[in-house]
Order: structure tokens, then sequence, then C-alpha cells
């Protein structure tokens, strides 16, 4: 703890006095939280940011309840194409009697940690986003695209009412957008996560018909036997993305195709054997996988277990091509040089997860990830999400060259 009058009181109070540290405490103080998000307070706050940047805001709700909010600063050029800097108002649940300090409250400690859901996962993007626009105003930066600071709905149940149809509307067509920065996640050492594409997500539901009975005798084709053999032939996969990791330590998670149980379901009593079986996996398809192929071979699969299995895709993404890091993207270009002037260290690489910005390259825009946060632990959906005062502010600053540059390019 701080005593009084020490130097680090006195820099706890500075933190507590910064206007960008009270905003971002703010919005996190509002409980967007899954299931059922009530919006409202979110709409209405960012109403209020909106004003105080002197800038038009726009509310378009895409599915009732969903609404997008949109805080636009025009560029010089109003036909250039446009610049979007997305994220989401919502967060995923919490447990909070495993929290040190109550995940709604954005506490901060003397050390200038401040704890909330949120607080990585991406209330604090943005915000920076919008402290970096406030700090180019103040200084009377005058830009040569348009911004849109976009602050979208159900990003953490894959945004399927929210930025998933935005992007097929009318509203979204109008923005003009050429380029579209998001969230990333925060990275534990000096290098700063970057992402430029993103996997694929299946859910994929296999039904397993097989022959039932009495528990007691051998059936043949019982629905376990071709379970059996399906489990075998994914995990099988999974251990071959696993040993191909170990082989390589350049690679990241994001790299390879992920395969984990998540669901197993049925039968009715411990003695029947049951005429059908439920297994669920997540597989997250690597961006240099083929989709027919892996579909073709999943079906080969359920034919040689005996059939009898029907698959349901609960979800099924398409390929998404990712974002060209090259100099045949100015985009890119500004930003690279906006890091290169910074003197930051990046890592640029496939998201692991799923992000929004799948769909915004899912129809041609060239989309960025990145979370302007280092010398971090990765807490994103655990218990005691933080992130350090400073680290936020320096966040801002980061931001502040990368939207100059690109809105510039």
């Amino acid at each position: 703890m701080c005593d009084k009058g020490s130097q680090c009181y006195k820099k706890f109070q500075e933190w507590e006095s910064n206007e960008e540290i009270q905003i971002f405490r703010d919005y996190l103080r509002i409980p967007s939280v899954h299931p059922d998000v009530n919006y409202d307070a979110c709409v209405d706050f960012l109403k209020r940011q909106a004003a105080s940047l002197d800038l038009p805001v726009q509310v378009i709700e895409v599915n009732p309840g969903k609404p997008i909010v949109i805080i636009s600063w025009e560029g010089a050029d109003p036909s250039a194409k446009s610049i979007i800097l997305n994220s989401h108002m919502d967060v995923v649940p919490v447990y909070a009697e495993r929290w040190s300090h109550p995940p709604f409250a954005a506490h901060m400690t003397t050390e200038g940690r401040i704890y909330a859901r949120g607080a990585q996962d991406m209330k604090c993007v943005g915000m920076q986003f919008l402290g970096a626009i406030r700090a180019l105003r103040r200084e009377g930066v005058v830009l040569k695209r348009t911004l849109h600071a976009t602050f979208v709905p159900d990003e953490e149940i894959g945004g399927k009412l929210g930025m998933k149809e935005f992007v097929h509307q009318e509203g979204f067509r109008r923005l003009n957008c050429g380029f579209a920065i998001d969230e990333g996640i925060a990275g534990p050492g000096e290098e700063f996560p970057l992402f430029y594409g993103e996997r694929s997500v299946w859910h994929v539901l296999f039904h397993i018909s097989g022959t039932p009975g009495h528990g007691s005798l051998l059936l043949k084709g019982t629905a376990g036997e071709k379970a059996r053999y399906v489990i075998d032939k994914l995990m099988d996969m999974r251990a071959r993305e696993v040993k191909k990791m170990e082989d390589n330590p350049e690679l990241t998670i994001g790299d390879v195709t992920t395969v984990n149980i998540t669901m197993m379901s049925g039968g009715v009593q411990s003695n029947v054997v049951p005429p059908e079986l439920m297994v669920c996996f997540d597989v997250r398809v690597a961006v240099d996988v083929k989709h027919l192929e892996l579909e073709n071979q999943l079906l080969d699969w359920c034919r040689e277990a005996g059939g009898g299995i029907e698959l349901e895709y609960d979800q099924k993404s398409p390929y998404v091509k990712p974002t060209t890091l090259d100099g045949s993207n100015p985009y890119w270009v500004a930003f690279k040089d906006s890091l290169d002037e910074l003197g930051l260290k990046v890592k640029p690489q496939i998201f692991p997860g799923g992000t929004d910005s799948r769909y915004i390259r899912g129809v041609g825009i060239p989309a960025i990830g990145f979370s302007p946060m280092n010398n971090t632990p990765v807490l994103l959906h655990d218990h005691d999400e933080f992130l350090d005062a400073d680290v936020y502010l320096k966040g801002i600053d980061i931001y502040k060259k990368i939207i100059a540059n690109v809105a510039n390019a």
C-alpha cells in the first residue's frame, strides 16, 4: 500500500484525476454482460462521449435490442475510403465470488491496476480509440479520411445479430469503409501481438445412430462403437496438430487446426444401450486447410464408422482471406510505419479465436486486430481481469499515431 505523501500515492492521484482513466472506468462500470444484454446504458454513455467530442452519432438497430453506435469524424476528403475503428460493447459472464474486487466496480489499486470485466476484452480499445480522437482534435489535426468509431453488440456470442448482419446492410455500405482496426489480445512480453486473419469456426455435432438393446449383450453396430471410431479419428487429427506445434516453436495456436470435444449426450439408463449418441467438436480450421477436403474427410469417417451418422453444423464459418501485409496494402504500410516510428515490436499472426473482423474481411475489407497492451498477462474471459493504467494511457498515444497515419494514407 502507498502512504499519503509518498511518490506512489501521488502517482495514484494522477491516475484518479486523469480524464481518460475516468472515462474508461465509467464505461467499465456499465454491466453489459451476457446473457440478455441491455445495451441502453452503453448507448447513452456513448452519446455523451460523442457530444463531448462535438461529433455526430447515429444508432442503427440491426435487430431489435441490438444497436450499433457510430461516432463519426469527417475527413478533409469525405469521398476517400473511410477507416472503421471497431469495438464491441458486450462482455462475457463473471463468477463474482472468484474476483478480488467487484467485476463491475472498475476498482483501481494504488499500483494502478484497474479491475473489471471488459478491462482487456475490449472496452479498453473502444475508449482508447475515442481518447486518441480527443487528443487529435484538441491538437487541431486534420485527417484526410473519415473515421467511424463503431460500437457493436453481441460479439461475445458470435456477432450473429450484430456485425455479421450489419456488413451486408446499406447502413454499413454508406460508411464507405476501406480499412478497419479491431481488437487483438494482450502480450505478456515486450512484443505486441498483431492479427491479420482468423481461422474458420466449425461447431460440428455428430448424431450417431446404432443398435439399441440390453447393456449385458455384445451387440453389433452400436452407437458407442461408431462414436469411438469418430472420436479416435478426430483426436488423432488433434494429436497431429499438437505435434506440428511441438516440432516448430515459431508456430502459434492460430497457425494450426484445433480440435476439442465440447459436448457429449445420450442414453436414458445405465443398463440400456442407447439408439443414439451425440458428440460435439469445436474445430477451428487453419487458414491453409481446404474446407471441402476437411468436410469430405469427416463424411468418410462417418461412413467408415458404419454409417447412420448425421452431421449437423451449429456453426460453419466460411474461409475468409487474411489481410495482406505487404506493400500492396497502403493501409498496412501506414500502420507499420507508425509501429516503426514508435519503436514497437509486433508479431503478426492469425487470431486464435473469433472477432468481428472476420465479417469485415468477409466483404473484402482489410482489417487488423491490435490491442496496444504489452507486458500484460492475458486475462480475457478470466477472473480478475485487469489492465494497468499506464498501459492503457500508453495505448492511447500508440493509437493516436496509428490513426493519424492510416487516416492520411
